[in-house]
This record gives structure tokens, sequence and C-alpha cells, in this order.
């Protein structure tokens, strides 16, 4: 068999299917590069109206996902989308239930503003107003003339009872007492009991009438206090309407389309008449709690909470890394002030959910998930298309502290999850309000295909990454090296690999090994010299197992031949980072019952797959050596020096050829490595890490006394196109110093490695004797031959024998 040519090893990027000549040139991709079916999931997610539209989005992590959702919705989001400010303002009827007021973008702040400026202004206009000489005269002249009022009633009753020799005393504010008088002096227990009985009585009916005088003095009294707080409040109400009506008008007009609005605006103006003690006192308490709540030192009854603003024009896009309660939801702050703990309307604060209102927010699953209450209060909102702000302690507890209840906010939003596809499998299995929620799934891909086109594509996204990034620019070589390291990590000559993530880490380096050779614009030589590091950072425990192949302390044979022993290939994963390594795996054959014996099963040391593939091998054996008659002999396998878990079907072609040599006493080429699983037909299917697999007999065999040109790796024909090899690989197969070959079926495999034709069987099922299944059948013959003699020699022996 003749070794792959070079292009098949590696499928370099043609510069001229390239045309530009640095990233410069390139217009940055503003959509989502081979994403199609996401991007048409999420395209439908955002156009549809209706609720449960929500988006969920598989697939791996540093897929790129957060990335290109925003870039998608930064270009595509609908602007005409009205969005909304929301503030919280006091509720002078129920202050523990704030009132929620909405107002289009922008005017939250606006309406803010107004606010500050007018309570400014009457904090300062107040007091000046209510202490001058004119209001005070005629508050004084209101209290004078209620004064002489209750005076003139009070001594109406008093003339009368004079006359009957009785007095009227006041005892506390407010209260009376008629006293029955002795000359000067009022009567005591002592002198009103010498009375005669009808002094007693006379004084008594005296008082009696009396009594009923003043009674009717008292409600007359009340009415007129009445009438005068009536008339104070008039007064208070027309001095304020002086100060600030005309201000209050031109605000009810610049607000007239926000009944809400309004109507607060008049609730403020009928509430500052009854409550002017706020900016008559001296306010150390309001400044206290001010100070110790961060806010402005100002009335707090007034102030605007302006909860969420938006900018005209603008749809909120909101990322939330860290999704806790609080966090999405809101809460209420509390303040201490002489040791109790206060709290009102002006210290709500919003969450990711509020800011995100009228738009977008984009989270994590996983973290979601982790958050206690976070997710049945997010479905709570979603379903309830409104946002209740509680606070967690009373989600967590039986008892709640007191606090305030805010009216809730309308919900309108669309939810973006980052997750994986287990979690999404989850969620859809244990959880079934998940499905009706988050009926659009965005599935991305991990690859996309390399033609011409999607290459340009792909230079794109790189220019997009650049400019994002604000990196130097790269060279069209550079750009054909990413492309091509690309396809590696895709492990496909004809595919990209589209983890975004690992693409703009090889930029950043590449930029970095640019800057540091003061060069204007990343190369094909800083992008090559990025990799070369990021390999050397992360290669210690490869250089490890190498060191042992190097000292011999590994048995690797790259030369010579060895009956019953073949050098095999796995890949190591250390942490992100993958390498190729020879493994010896030999097998021995002994008389019995034609069963092959696998070590590493017995040992438990064998996963299942590994343990599956040993069984087809058999099988292969006995579907060609024991149709007919048993097999007599038996055989062990197991991998040399193997002291962690083996599993996969990888080496399973390898113990195959290494069962045959065994069997047939034919010694296998140690300079060749072979790769591949079997099927029951003996044809060789493709496995993983074909080019790691390839590097690692490479460098090998380099280890082990350097190239001979006779050496080289065989690997399954369906695993050519994904051949991305080294390019000390590629320079040393142009060179006829190191191979590959491709193998469609077991019996090409053992041809390459055996050095001899594997057979063929005729009509008759007979291979040609110098092939390695003929040796194998004649050995197995002769076998069976001397049992059958055996065995009639007991039965001449022992006639009962049968």
């Amino acid at each position: 068999m003749k070794p792959l040519p070079l292009h098949q090893l590696y499928k370099a990027c043609v510069l001229k299917d390239l045309p530009f000549k640095s990233t410069r040139q390139l217009e940055p991709l503003a959509e989502i590069v081979g994403q199609n079916r996401a991007q048409e999931a999420v395209r439908f997610a955002l156009a549809m109206p209706h609720g449960g539209y929500n988006v969920y989005a598989v697939g791996r992590n540093g897929l790129g996902k957060r990335t290109m959702m925003l870039r998608y919705l930064e270009h595509h989001v609908d602007t005409e989308q009205q969005s909304h400010d929301w503030c919280y303002v006091a509720n002078f009827e129920d202050p523990r239930s704030p009132t929620l007021l909405k107002l289009p973008a922008g005017q939250g702040a606006q309406l803010r503003q107004d606010m500050d400026k007018l309570m400014t202004r009457l904090v300062k206009v107040i007091p000046q107003t209510f202490d001058s000489d004119s209001f005070v005269e005629r508050a004084e002249q209101l209290k004078n003339e209620y004064g002489k009022k209750q005076e003139d009633a009070l001594e109406k009753v008093a003339s009368q009872a004079r006359k009957k020799k009785v007095s009227l005393t006041v005892t506390t504010p407010g209260g009376y007492r008629l006293v029955a008088m002795n000359g000067e002096e009022p009567h005591t227990a002592e002198t009103f009991e010498a009375l005669s009985d009808t002094e007693k009585n006379r004084f008594e009916q005296a008082i009696d009438k009396l009594e009923k005088q003043l009674r009717q003095a008292l409600r007359k009294i009340a009415d007129w206090e009445q009438e005068y707080a009536d008339k104070q409040q008039a007064l208070n109400q027309e001095t304020l309407e002086g100060i600030i009506g005309h201000q209050f008008d031109e605000l009810v007009a610049r607000y007239a389309g926000l009944p809400d609005v309004v109507a607060y605006l008049n609730a403020v103006r009928a509430d500052l008449a009854e409550n002017l003690d706020i900016f008559l006192d001296d306010g150390e308490e309001q400044a206290a709690i001010a100070y110790a709540s961060l806010d402005k030192k100002m009335p707090r009854r007034y102030l605007i909470n302006l909860l969420v603003h938006q900018k005209t024009n603008e749809v909120p896009v909101i990322v939330e890394d860290n999704p806790t309660y609080h966090n999405l939801f809101g809460y209420v702050e509390n303040v201490t002030y002489k040791g109790t703990v206060f709290t009102d309307f002006s210290l709500i604060r919003p969450g990711s959910l509020h800011k995100a209102n009228g738009g977008y927010l984009l989270m994590d699953a996983i973290k979601v998930l982790e958050q206690p209450f976070v997710w049945d209060g997010l479905k709570r909102a979603l379903r309830a298309r409104a946002l209740q702000i509680n606070s967690l302690e009373r989600e967590m507890t039986l008892s709640g502290t007191i606090s305030i209840e805010p009216e809730a906010v309308p919900l309108e939003v669309k939810i973006v999850l980052f997750g994986d596809r287990e979690t999404w499998l989850l969620l859809q299995e244990y959880d079934p309000e998940f499905a009706e929620l988050f009926r659009v799934t965005a599935d991305f891909e991990n690859e996309m295909y390399r033609t011409d086109d999607s290459q340009l594509l792909y230079a794109k996204f790189i220019a997009s990454l650049v400019n994002e990034k604000k990196l130097l620019h790269c060279t069209h070589k550079a750009v054909a090296r990413v492309i091509e390291h690309s396809a590696r990590m895709a492990e496909h000559q004809d595919r990209l690999s589209l983890h975004a993530a690992d693409i703009a880490n090889l930029l950043r380096e590449s930029d970095y090994w640019a800057r540091q050779a003061q060069a204007k614009m990343i190369s094909d030589v800083h992008v090559e010299r990025a990799l070369e590091s990021a390999r050397y950072r992360s290669s210690r425990i490869r250089d490890q197992f190498y060191d042992s192949i190097r000292d011999g302390t590994t048995l690797v044979s790259t030369t010579g031949r060895c009956v019953g022993q073949v050098n095999a290939l796995s890949v190591l994963s250390t942490g992100g980072y993958e390498f190729g390594l020879s493994n010896r795996v030999t097998a021995t054959c002994y008389y019995g019952d034609g069963g092959v014996m696998d070590i590493e099963r017995d040992v438990k040391l064998g996963g299942n797959i590994h343990s599956k593939g040993v069984m087809i091998l058999t099988s292969w054996l006995s579907s060609r050596f024991a149709v007919d008659d048993p097999m007599h002999l038996s055989a062990s396998l197991t991998f040399e020096q193997n002291y962690g878990e083996v599993d996969g079907d990888s080496a399973s072609l390898a113990e195959l050829v290494a069962l045959v040599s065994s069997l047939s006493g034919v010694p296998v080429r140690q300079e060749l490595a072979i790769t591949g699983s079997v099927n029951q037909f003996g044809e060789v299917q493709p496995i993983g890490g074909v080019n790691e697999k390839v590097e690692g007999f490479f460098v090998t065999c380099q280890l082990k006394g350097g190239l001979t040109g006779d050496q080289g790796v065989i690997v399954p024909a369906t695993n050519v196109q994904n051949l991305m090899l080294d390019s000390d690989v590629v320079e040393a197969v142009r060179k006829g110093r190191f191979a590959v070959y491709a193998v469609t079926h077991v019996e090409e495999a053992i041809t390459l490695l055996l050095g001899r034709p594997a057979g063929k069987a005729d009509d008759k099922g007979r291979y040609p004797k110098q092939s390695v299944f003929g040796i194998i059948q004649q050995r197995l013959e002769k076998m069976r031959e001397n049992e059958r003699q055996e065995q009639a020699r007991l039965e001449h022996k022992d006639p009962s024998i049968h």
C-alpha cells in the first residue's frame, strides 16, 4: 500500500481565495457567524409578541453565545419599541403601598428634576413666607377672632354664674368646672355641708342650669375652633397657592398626557398644605435619615424614586453576571436612626429585571439555578408578567419583618438563558413549566462547513474580533493560519471551529507577540509563535511522558519485528491540552477453548466500550477460523505498562493485529503504529484524536533513535478527512522520512504490519498457505487433527469413552 500524499495530510488555506491584504480591508461581521439555525430561532423569539417565547441558548461554553447574542441584538432590536421610565412615589393615603408611575423614556428623570427644583425652592420659600409679617398678622387676626368669641361665650356663662354665687374655673386646657362660692372663696366640703338644705338645693339647681349653658357654649366653641382651623387651612392653602400655584399649573400642563403623573401632582399639591410642619420644623430627623440613606437633604415625602431610567429610542439589553435574588428582583433598603430600622418608598432599589423591562435580559442558566429562590421567582414573574419586590427574608422565613409593599411593576421582557445541553435536558425533564416559558431553543453549532465563501466569512469574523478587542490588524497570511488552526480544532479538513473564545485567545496572544516584535500587523509568524507558546505552557505532563520514552522507562520499539506486539496509539488530556502517546499492546496464545481473555477487563481497568471492542474482535476471529470446528487456541490481551483505566475502542484494530500475529507466529513491524476500531465484518471504523495520535508516534520515533524512513502510522481511511497534521510531520513526510497509511479493512492493516498478505479464502474456504490467515488455518487444523488422534487413542484404550 502506498502512503497518503501530502495534500491529504493537511489542507492549507489558499491565499488567492482570500481577496484582501489585511483585516483592515474587511468590514467587521455584524451577524452570528455560522449560526444560521440559532439566528433564526433568536429572530423568531424576538419577533413573537406573546409571552413564553423566551430563549434558551444551547451550546458548549466558549462558543461565544453571549457575544454573538449581544452583537445580534445590537443590530436587530426593534428600535421603534417604546421603552419607559418607572418611578415610585409616596402614597399619601396608604404609606405602606408606594405608588408606581410609568413615564415615556427620559421623562422620569425630568419629573424627578422638576420635583427636586420645586422642593428645593419650597424648603427656602415656605419658612420665609410663613414667618413674614403679613402672614403672621393674618394668622393672628384669625386667632384673635376665635379667642374673642371663646372669651365672650365663656364670660357670658361666668357672668350668669356670678349672679348666682357660682364660679366658673378652668381645671385643664379645654376643661371647666362650676363651684359654689362662700363669699370670695369656694365652698369646702365642710362649709357646703353646713349649709341648710334650702341653700344646698338652690346651689345645685343653679349649677345644673349653668352646666347646660356651659355645654352649649363649649359646643359653639368647638364649632368656632373647627371654623378657625378651616380658615387657617384656607389661609395656608391660599398662601401656598400664591407661592407655588403657578409652578404646579406649569407641571400639570407639562405632564397633561400622563394622567397618573397629574394625579400625583394634585395629591402633592393638596398634601403640602396639611404637612407644612415638614418645612417649618427644624428638620434634624429628616436630615439624619437622608444622610443615612445617602439621599438629598429635602423632604422625603415628596421625593421621586426613579427606579429605572431609559434613554429615548433605546431598547435595554442587560447582562446579569450575578443573578442573586436581590440583583434580579430588586430590594428595599433600610436605614437605622436612633436604634430604629426605617424604610420608605425612596429606599426601593431596582433589579436587573426592572432595568431590562421592555427589552432583553441575558443570564447564565447554571448561575440562575444555583441561587436560592431565584428560579421560582423568575418563573413567577414571567407567568404573572409583573414584578413584585419582596424581601428575600420573607421568602426564606415564616415570619416577615415589617416593611413596605410597593405596587407591582408590569413586566414585558425577553429572557435569554445560556447553558449546556445537559442542563437543558434536565430542565425539560424535571420542570414542566420550563417548556412553557422557554418555548424557543437556540441550538448553537460547534462547527461550520469550510468553503471558499465560509472562509471569507470567517475572515470577517476574525476582523470583528480584532476590532472588538482593539488588536493589531492581521495580514491575509495570518488569517489563513488562523483558519487552518480552526480546521485543526474542528478535527476536520472541511470544517471550521466556532469556538470563539479559543480564536479570540489566539488573536490576543498573536497580538502580544506582534507587539513584542514591534510589528505593525499580526503575521502568520506571530500566530505560529502564539501556538507554540500555548503548547509549551501546557506540555509539562506530556514532556514527562516523553522523558520516560527517551530514557527507556516506557518500553516502546520503533524498529525491528516482534510476534504478538503492536504499537497502539492513545490520546491523553491534561486540562484542555491533548497529546498522543504510544502504547504497547501484546497478545499471547495458548491451548484452550478459543476464548480471548481481556486482562484489562478482568482486573477492572477496562471500560465498557473497550470491553465491547474486544468482544467484537473475538467475534471476528471466530467467524474466520471457528465456523465449522472449534478453535483450540485461546489468547490474552493487555496494554503493557498501563496502570490506569482504559476505555474506548480505538485500539481494537491494534489488538486484533496482535492476536493474529500471536496466532500465526508472524512478527509485527515495530516501525509502524496503528489506530482504529473494527466491526464484526472486519471493517475499520473512524476514531477520535487522529492528529494527536500520529504526532505522538512521530515524536516517539524521534526520541527512540530518530526517523529511519520506514516508520509511519496506519489510520482508518475514514479519518483521512480529519488530518490536519503538525508542520514537522508534514515536512518529514515530504522528505520521505515518515509515512501515514489509510486502511479500510482488517486485511489491509494485517498486510502492512505483518509484511505478508493476509490471505483471501477460495470457494472452499481455504486460504493461501503462505498468507497470514493460511498459516493460522494450518496451525488450527493441525491442532484439531492432534485432538482427533488423541480422542481416537483414548477410545481404543477404553471403549466406554465416547
